[in-house]
């Protein structure tokens, strides 16, 4: 199958560079057709070319240009799983990092993974499925209670996870040359396996009535 994603360019780099700190706004319009063609299109290309390898990546969109010049600065996609159950990328300086999990809960879904998360089998479903991510490199972040939510035991041997309100985990992927071949498109595809587990724990548990066919689809 040809494959629309070519990589991202040193030009892409170099523009990127140019647009670092805090550029005025006649500097940034000066660069929109740049960096459209050089930033923008490639992650539209690299996320099509996921979704034609896994139709459960179809649900995607790629932010455009916003006022502050962070929108600029780093281009950001996100693949919807669920309800609020995503997986983030971001292309930048730096170079492209994934991010997959739960985050900015609807009413209710806090108090639906609390529940799963006290459950003994759904709550070491989560427990296992995170620590192997933590062994693959990826750092696991999230909005965490500095106090024990009200009705929950703070003896609880998931005491911890019932503190969180949203799950991330995340890593760089590529190396320094990566970002300039089409082959990244297979390490986007080897995280969101890597990350599958967990966004389907959360597709499952944390995901509100209304969503759970979305969910029932994504699960393995």
């Amino acid at each position: 199958m040809s494959r629309a994603f070519h990589g991202w360019t040193e030009q892409a780099f170099e523009l990127l560079l140019q647009l670092e700190g805090v550029p005025a706004r006649e500097a940034l319009e000066r660069h929109r057709k740049d960096r459209e063609r050089l930033v923008r299109q490639p992650m539209i290309a690299l996320l099509n070319d996921v979704a034609d390898a896994d139709q459960a990546y179809e649900d995607f969109s790629v932010w455009g240009f916003r006022k502050d010049p962070w929108w600029w600065q780093h281009q950001a996609a996100v693949i919807r799983i669920a309800r609020h159950v995503e997986i983030g990328l971001r292309f930048d300086l730096d170079g492209l990092r994934i991010k997959g999990g739960w985050s900015y809960p609807d009413p209710g879904q806090v108090p639906s993974f609390r529940t799963a998360v006290a459950a003994q089998d759904s709550g070491s479903g989560l427990v296992r499925a995170i620590e192997s991510l933590r062994t693959q490199g990826y750092e696991i972040t999230g909005d965490i209670m500095k106090r024990m939510p009200r009705g929950h035991d703070p003896g609880h041997p998931r005491a911890d996870l019932l503190r969180y309100r949203s799950v991330l985990a995340s890593r760089p992927l590529g190396g320094d040359c990566a970002e300039q071949t089409p082959a990244l498109a297979d390490a986007v595809l080897r995280a969101a396996e890597e990350l599958r587990p967990l966004l389907t724990w959360l597709a499952g548990h944390v995901d509100v009535p209304a969503h759970r066919a979305a969910a029932r689809q994504y699960a393995p």
